[in-house]
């Protein structure tokens, strides 16, 4: 314990050991202590000189710290000191605040020794899995310093570190447990930790997601007081932009979460803005941020609109607007509010119109429109909310012709109010003030309102502005050139203003031939481009020139040749003869080959380090990609390769035709098959129907060989009673049994008749559903086989049927020909006896019909007395069983009782034997019966 004192600061002989040699042997007691104690104040003797030899501990003592996490489990006190060492060594934090004054090498080599400490700590895997078991440790002194290291290997390493625990099992749901600790320091570091883990981490990102990230955030948002919350709401906005920016899948998870419903008490302010703290200022910034994330341009087309169309309907898009009208409201926080709105209403109808109808709190209401565009051409106003109002402007026009036609009415003369300011006049009042910001910011804006809107562009040539008293007014597209060659002949030209009406006039002619021809017809226009081209100018007119160029390259690409001095052919000569071919080809290039024409190109938002260097427009670029090529194959053509190309495109109009008269005939026999289709199905109901109806017939044949078996039986019993009796009786019966059956033959006959109506009827059904097969040549035609074949099966059996009937019809007439032929064996009676014998005969066969109606009567009853009597045993069969089933459980509980009495008569018996044994009198039951039955004798005496 001596030498702990001497290293804690105790008094101690002799020369005092160096640091390093302190801490070797620090590191020898750590491995070679068999007590946990001596261990335990070595490790916090390491602890205490960590910070300053960093070096020395972390080369050395290394090692024995890693061993004591994996050994000493069991003690929370030396593992927060080893952890803690560990922090100490790989943590940069520490240097960073000693070395703020010292340069920037030491600073760098402070990180190199973070960077290389950590490398070594991650060399085995399997130690980032020992730290993770540590974070599962609930007491403080373990959880919290190891929630530090990790972050510190994080930010050292941050993608080694990440694939570890990413393969780790449950490596990032142990770090999501820490949001639910009570103890909020160690909540808020790992709120740190879990930002340092998601950064460019799409995998983790989505399964921090999936962890029910989203509610623990907004739940502690809103508990810490939302915006007007501290640091710890700013570690959870950040870690919230980490998870979804540019991560499609957690951005959808959030919607579908409901969680875009939670951001809009966020936006709610007060009427007093005044005295926003920096942490406000700050929450707010980034609440906004994240807002723009799940509707920013780079996501998905689908997926930003439905973010737009939830956050009007949840009324967020209407609490940006009332921040973006209110007062008092700090200067970048509401530059970001309208590019945020500006992103919300991109491209979404719905959310423009709304837009459109937001009024300022002014007297009189002024439109927002109309209150952002004052800002945009006011030169007093800070230089990033001018761009943020004209983002603002282009996000309202985007995709939106119906906006584009509002903003260009207020310029036409019939609607003019001039009591009040309209969007067209302030832009026209930006376009030509004496602010290059304010004519390029102008200019872009109105190229917006023409963005592809043919209408649009033909509707703003009847716009006539008003020069000076005395002078006839000149249209717009007149005023813009008049003003390109003002600038170029003022010293000092102002590019910023000429490239703005340059873009201008370029998106306006551009597809409009009737733009093309008006500008042509203006005879200076033409003149002053080519001499603009071919001028030897700085590196400041060089894109200025491509502008030009560009410019009359439109003028010949969209010219309809309407004018006989300017047509394609004369323009391409002109350019040859003044500029030369290829010279107007690279001045062309200029423009993509300028450096700032591929930073616009990047990102709709016009976003410039300074004013000077706003000078490409996001939509304009898309232009001049659409063009430069269309334009150098249109300067290089003859007019023999124009006529091949009207040819050709005359060919391909008319394969366009065929191809369109193709889609048709291919839509006609679409509905040919479908109605194909379902007549199949009809005549698959129709089969189905007669199957039933041959069923039916099947049955009504069975029932007429039935009744036809009964008469065959009725007429062989009465003749052979009648054979018995004189032939007098015989004939007259015979005559009454032949009518009855001739009778029964008419009978019979119809219903043939009817049964082959009936066959013809089904015949001709079956031809017609074979000719319906036939014509129907569709996918379905096998089917309409097999149903043809049914068919087919039903005709026989049916035929079969009618021949069995023909056979029945046959012995019927056998037996009328019998009975015809019996009476031709006797003679004749004479008149009076054939009367009295033909009146009894009738009498008696009236006698025998009645006896035959009691006979059918008592047959009946005796059916309806034996259904009775069927039900009425299989009611007593019931009866019977179950009284068996009880007679059989009787015999079954007597048997048992019998058993049992038997094994008691045998215990008694035993018992009773041994009291014999031992000299006991017992009387015997049969003693006792017949001691009682001589008492019984002497009572009767």
């Amino acid at each position: 314990m001596n030498f702990f004192r001497g290293v804690m600061g105790g008094q101690t002989a002799g020369p005092q050991p160096s640091g390093a040699e302190t801490i070797q042997k620090l590191c020898d007691r750590v491995a070679s202590s068999t007590l946990l104690e001596d261990r335990r104040d070595a490790v916090r003797a390491l602890k205490s000189l960590s910070k300053k030899y960093r070096m020395e501990v972390g080369t050395q003592a290394m090692d024995h710290l890693i061993n004591i996490l994996q050994t000493d489990r069991s003690d929370s006190e030396i593992l927060g000191y080893a952890l803690d060492t560990l922090y100490n060594v790989i943590s940069n934090d520490e240097e960073e605040e000693q070395d703020e004054s010292e340069d920037e090498n030491a600073q760098k080599q402070a990180d190199d020794l973070g960077t290389q400490f950590t490398e070594t700590f991650i060399q085995d895997p399997e130690h980032i899995t020992l730290l993770l078991t540590m974070l599962e440790e609930f007491d403080f002194h373990v959880r919290w310093p190891g929630v530090k290291l990790l972050t510190a290997l994080l930010k050292n390493q941050g993608v080694q570190v990440q694939g570890i625990i990413l393969v780790s099992p449950m490596g990032v749901s142990r770090l999501m447990d820490l949001l639910a600790d009570s103890r909020e320091v160690i909540r808020n570091d790992g709120l740190l930790l879990l930002q340092q883990l998601t950064k460019g981490n799409a995998a983790i990102q989505k399964i921090v997601a999936f962890e029910n990230a989203f509610e623990r955030l907004l739940d502690i948002i809103t508990e810490e007081g939302s915006s007007d919350g501290g640091i710890v709401v700013e570690d959870c906005l950040l870690l919230l932009l980490n998870l979804l920016k540019n991560n499609s899948s957690n951005q959808n998870f959030f919607k579908e979460g409901s969680y875009i419903q939670r951001m809009k008490p966020w936006f709610e302010v007060g009427d007093d803005n005044s005295g926003w703290s920096a942490q406000k200022v700050t929450n707010l910034h980034l609440m906004l941020q994240l807002v723009r994330v799940m509707v920013s341009p780079v996501n998905s087309p689908g997926a930003t609109a439905s973010c737009q169309k939830c956050m009007y309907q949840c009324g967020l898009l209407q609490q940006l607007c009332t921040i973006l009208m209110a007062t008092g409201v700090p200067a970048d926080i509401l530059t970001e509010t309208i590019n945020t709105v500006s992103e919300v209403i991109r491209g979404s109808q719905v959310n423009q119109d709304y837009f459109a109808s937001v009024n300022a709190p002014s007297n009189p209401p002024r439109p927002a429109i109309v209150v952002l565009l004052m800002s945009m051409v006011n030169e007093r106003q800070p230089f990033v909310l001018r761009c943020a109002v004209l983002y603002c402007f282009q996000c309202f026009l985007f995709k939106n012709q119906k906006g584009q036609g509002e903003i260009v009415a207020t310029l036409l003369p019939s609607t003019i109010d001039a009591n009040s300011i309209s969007a067209g006049q302030l832009l026209c009042g930006g376009l030509f003030s004496a602010d290059s910001l304010s004519n390029w910011c102008a200019a872009v804006a109105l190229a917006h309102t023409l963005q592809d809107n043919l209408t649009q562009k033909e509707q703003l040539l009847r716009v006539q502005l008003a020069t000076s008293l005395g002078k006839p007014p000149v249209s717009l597209l007149q005023q813009c050139t008049n003003i390109l060659s003002q600038t170029k002949a003022e010293k000092g030209s102002k590019v910023q203003t000429r490239v703005g009406l340059l873009m201008l006039l370029c998106t306006w002619i551009s597809n409009c031939p009737i733009a093309v021809t008006h500008f042509l017809h203006n005879q200076e226009n033409v003149p002053f481009l080519t001499a603009q081209i071919s001028e030897n100018l700085g590196e400041d007119e060089r894109l200025v020139q491509g502008l030009c160029a560009l410019l009359l390259g439109i003028c010949i690409y969209y010219n309809d040749n309407s004018l006989e001095n300017y047509t394609k052919e004369k323009l391409k000569q002109l350019i040859e003869k003044r500029i030369g071919k290829e010279n107007f080809v690279e001045k062309l290039g200029f423009i993509t080959k300028h450096e700032l024409y591929s930073r616009a190109a990047l990102k709709p938002q016009p976003i410039f380090p300074s004013p000077e260097q706003m000078l490409f427009d996001h939509e304009f670029t898309r232009l001049v990609k659409e063009l430069e090529g269309l334009i150098t194959k249109a300067v290089h053509k003859s007019s023999e390769e124009e006529e091949k190309e009207e040819e050709v495109k005359k060919t391909l109009e008319q394969h366009d035709n065929i191809v369109t008269q193709y889609k048709e005939l291919i839509r006609e026999q679409d509905a040919q098959i479908q109605e194909l289709k379902e007549k199949v199905s009809s005549m698959t109901t129709q089969t189905e129907q007669l199957q039933a109806t041959v069923s039916q017939q099947q049955s009504q044949i069975q029932q007429h060989k039935d009744q036809y078996n009964i008469l065959k039986l009725k007429l062989g019993k009465e003749n052979q009673s009648q054979s018995s009796q004189g032939d007098t009786q015989l004939n007259g019966l015979q005559t009454e049994e032949l009518s009855q059956l001739r009778e029964e033959l008419e009978e019979l006959r119809r219903q043939q008749t009817l049964l082959q109506t009936q066959l013809s009827e089904k015949d001709a059904l079956i031809d017609s559903l074979k000719s319906a097969a036939k014509a129907a040549e569709c996918p379905a035609g096998s089917d309409n086989t097999e149903l043809l074949q049914e068919l087919e099966a039903l005709k026989n059996q049916v035929q079969t049927h009618l021949a069995e009937i023909g056979l029945l019809k046959a012995e019927r007439q056998e037996l009328l020909r019998r009975a015809e032929a019996g009476p031709s064996d006797t003679a004749p009676p004479s008149d009076g006896s054939s009367d009295a014998a033909k009146a009894e005969l009738e009498n008696r066969l009236a006698a025998q019909t009645a006896e035959m109606e009691q006979l059918k009567e008592s047959r009946s009853g005796l059916e309806q007395q034996l259904a009775a009597a069927t039900s009425t045993a299989a009611i007593l069969q019931t009866e019977k069983a179950k009284l068996q089933t009880e007679v059989q459980e009787s015999k079954k509980e007597q048997d048992d009782l019998l058993m049992l009495l038997a094994d008691q008569d045998q215990k008694i018996h035993s018992l009773k034997q041994r009291l014999k044994d031992l000299g006991e009198t017992v009387e015997d039951e049969d003693d006792l019966r017949d001691q009682t039955s001589d008492e019984d004798d002497e009572d009767e005496d």
